[in-house]
């Protein structure tokens, strides 16, 4: 598994696919584009019967780019990464930082892998994959891209709430302007912090804590746990934001009706 920190300074997890989860992939990749090969030079075959020998071999050469490269390069760059082996086996095609990659990757990676897979029957995949931490081919050293392993499910979204203990002092309290990345990195620390080390856990808290404090008075009561704390703040910031949204979309029906009961209506 693969670590990689945010600009946000947020750690995401990454685990890189398998080769033999790779293979797989790829062998229903390469399944399915044959598959289009062989119909689409029937297909011509039945539409141009009476090419020569020349046009024949131009045909099945344009035929074997545009199934082979081509349409590989389209599928990946319009799904950022996937393709019908991919989501068979649950991978993706990102860049080295965890994005989603773009046309320039998915061309690097057709035209080398047209090289490595189809001209070395896979021998070069293969060889360079194995011997390879993220089980990369060439076109992914190339191209800057790894296979990603994705979750089977998403993660179920936590809201904050205020514990018990804190409930009173912050109906009270006055929270002002959270700057967006504290909050931000604060929101992301309650998604994540199940699956945090306990120290980091805790180090972390401590930080944000004492960023946000900061923005809220008075101080909580003492003993305090500083994840709670982030709890409290949190849940109480969006009962608020919920609350005036729903006071202002109040007042714009208000409005609203009284505009409309018109003398001319």
């Amino acid at each position: 598994m693969s670590s990689i920190i945010t600009g946000e300074a947020v750690v995401l997890e990454l685990r890189p696919a398998s080769f033999a989860a790779r293979a797989l992939g790829l062998i229903l990749d390469l399944l399915v584009y044959f598959a289009l090969l062989m119909f689409v030079m029937l297909l011509v075959g039945s539409l141009l019967p009476d090419l020569d020998e020349a046009a024949g071999q131009a045909m099945i050469l344009f035929n074997v780019v545009l199934c082979l490269v081509i349409v590989p390069v389209a599928v990946e760059t319009l799904s950022r990464g996937r393709s019908v082996g991919k989501l068979a086996v649950g991978l993706r095609i990102v860049r080295d930082d965890g994005g989603s990659i773009r046309f320039r990757h998915a061309l690097i990676r057709g035209l080398i892998g047209f090289l490595e897979i189809f001209l070395t029957f896979g021998g070069l995949a293969v060889a360079v994959a194995l011997f390879n931490e993220k089980s990369k081919r060439l076109g992914d050293i190339v191209a800057g891209t790894y296979a990603l392993r994705q979750r089977v499910q998403e993660d179920v979204k936590v809201f904050p709430f205020a514990p018990p203990y804190l409930q009173g002092w912050v109906a009270m309290a006055d929270i002002g302007r959270i700057p967006d990345a504290a909050a931000r990195r604060a929101n992301q620390f309650v998604q994540q912090a199940p699956r945090m080390a306990p120290a980091s856990r805790i180090n972390m808290a401590v930080s944000l804590a004492t960023e946000l404090s900061a923005h809220v008075a008075p101080p909580p009561p003492p003993g305090t746990l500083p994840e709670d704390y982030l709890w409290a703040v949190l849940g109480e910031r969006r009962n608020r934001d919920l609350e005036r949204l729903a006071r202002a979309e109040e007042r714009s029906r208000s409005i609203g009706e009284r505009l409309g009961r018109t003398p001319f209506s």
